[in-house]
């Protein structure tokens, strides 16, 4: 058996390979982390080669002392994980001190975790406390719809999560907490990484303004579903837009019936007329 024969390579290399035949990861566009369990170190140890030297994350996140991380590489095309993941992704483990990180397998032919690494650190960070350590995968998409919706209507968590909830009645049921927005930021910097985990501190999903998605979830199931949920609804909305504008929508009273159906629980602020 092979490190690539573990399950949790085998659900990376999966949704990396999805996302790409979705259309959301143009040349090396787009990332993705998982934090790996315990019982998957262990699996994964015997495939660790001698680790790389410890380089400055550029942030600190204690929390996370000690973890290992599955990434994809710096300047690496996701479509090519699922030819040569050797290649293209690492998994780096995480000092205990929280602000270092050492390659302990992957990018065998040279490379870094991805740009974005600090960024998807400090939001593992944040949904490591908010949802008591189940969040394990942080995903980044150059998702069309969400990128198109952002040119058109104004960047506004309500008003964002409202129009994605009206165009397709699952929503409310697949993102409940509603959506995060942000401005337009220069990608792959510390003031990115600190608005989006503030975002992340109510949120599961944050809108980058003409940039794409970056969701958070405990599978890769439930994160690759949420963030296509998301595009899928931007997609609806544009759509809609595109034919003249809604003429009947969904109201208030219709969210608060499907969260009484389904027990949840919605933001009293998108529940507003």
């Amino acid at each position: 058996m092979s490190i690539l024969e573990l399950p949790f390579m085998q659900g990376y290399i999966r949704m990396a390979t999805d996302g790409v035949n979705m259309g959301w990861h143009e040349r090396n566009g787009g990332n993705l982390t998982y934090r790996l369990t315990d019982d998957e170190v262990e699996a994964a140890r015997p495939y660790f080669r001698d680790a790389k030297p410890w380089t400055d994350i550029g942030v600190t996140v204690k929390n996370l002392g000690g973890s290992y991380f599955l990434a994809t590489g710096t300047g690496k095309f996701l479509r090519n994980v699922q030819l040569e993941p050797q290649n293209n992704v690492c998994i780096a483990q995480i000092s205990e001190s929280g602000d270092q990180y050492r390659i302990v397998w992957g990018l065998e032919q040279g490379g870094a975790p991805t740009s974005e690494f600090p960024s998807h650190l400090m939001n593992h960070s944040v949904k490591f406390d908010a949802a008591n350590g189940r969040h394990r995968v942080i995903y980044h998409a150059h998702t069309p719809a969400v990128i198109a919706m952002t040119n058109v209507l104004e960047l506004d968590d309500v008003k964002w999560t409202r129009a994605l909830w009206s165009a397709m009645t699952e929503c409310p049921v697949v993102f409940p907490g509603g959506v995060g927005v942000l401005p337009w930021m220069v990608c792959g910097g510390a003031e990115i990484a600190k608005a989006t985990s503030e975002l992340m501190k109510q949120y599961d999903v944050a809108v980058w303004a003409f940039h794409g998605t970056f969701a958070s979830g405990e599978s890769f199931d439930t994160t690759f579903g949420l963030m296509h949920c998301v595009e899928k609804a931007a997609d609806i909305y544009m759509r809609v837009q595109a034919a003249g504008g809604a003429r009947q929508t969904m109201c208030t009273q219709n969210f608060i019936d499907i969260a009484a159906l389904f027990g949840l629980t919605l933001p009293e602020k998108f529940l507003k007329d």
